[in-house]
């Protein structure tokens, strides 16, 4: 007895694809072009898209859309804890010993290292390589400046872990990591946390060199 045919995966016509996937019917005409999707042309020389590829393609662009989104509200909520909690921290050395420019100096730099992270996990697992590259970079130079003020290496880990934890508690408290999936939200916290720990290295290695 033969057994019966898998079946096929259904091929959508450039509009309801394009529709599937809120784009214009230019844009995937372009993506298919340069390979981003795959098409299949007919005889009549029209563009057919395989329907689970355009489904993949949707979650992967409103995956990266919530990401992005997640990234934008953990910034907020994790520099507006970071100031009231510096408020109940002023007393810690490195912090207490810092004139005004150094403050100014410290605080541009946390920006630039949200900013950073932010890009960073709002992509791929995969992706990212050149930003914990930069990552490493501004460690180093957070390392430099705090031994230009006299602060131990315990003291600059002090500094960093306090930044952290703002960091990581404002993600776990997000509604929308509430919301997600356990599996996005280990996603989440395990990117943040591999950023993190590449500046926390670059602080200790440029202390030891």
């Amino acid at each position: 007895m033969a057994k019966p045919s898998a079946p096929k995966d259904p091929l959508l016509t450039l509009k309801q694809a394009s529709e599937r996937l809120s784009v214009h019917p230019t844009t995937l005409r372009r993506w298919a072009d340069q390979g981003s999707i795959p098409v299949v042309i007919t005889p009549g020389g029209h563009r057919r898209f395989p329907r689970s590829a355009v489904e993949r393609m949707r979650e992967q662009r409103t995956g990266g859309s919530m990401r992005k989104d997640t990234g934008a509200a953990l910034a907020e909520r994790a520099l507006s804890h970071t100031r009231a909690e510096i408020a109940e921290h002023r007393d810690e050395r490195w912090l207490a010993e810092l004139n005004e420019r150094e403050r100014e100096e410290k605080r541009l730099l946390g920006q630039r290292v949200m900013g950073l992270m932010m890009q960073f996990i709002s992509m791929e697992d995969d992706d990212g390589a050149d930003l914990l590259e930069e990552a490493r970079a501004l460690g180093r130079v957070y390392a430099e400046s705090a031994i230009q003020t006299g602060m131990s290496l315990s003291e600059a880990l002090q500094a960093t872990m306090f930044f952290r934890d703002n960091i990581v508690e404002s993600a776990i408290m997000l509604p929308e990591t509430a919301r997600a999936r356990t599996t996005a939200n280990r996603r989440l916290l395990r990117r943040i946390n591999t950023f993190l720990n590449t500046i926390q290295i670059a602080v200790t290695e440029a202390y030891e060199a």
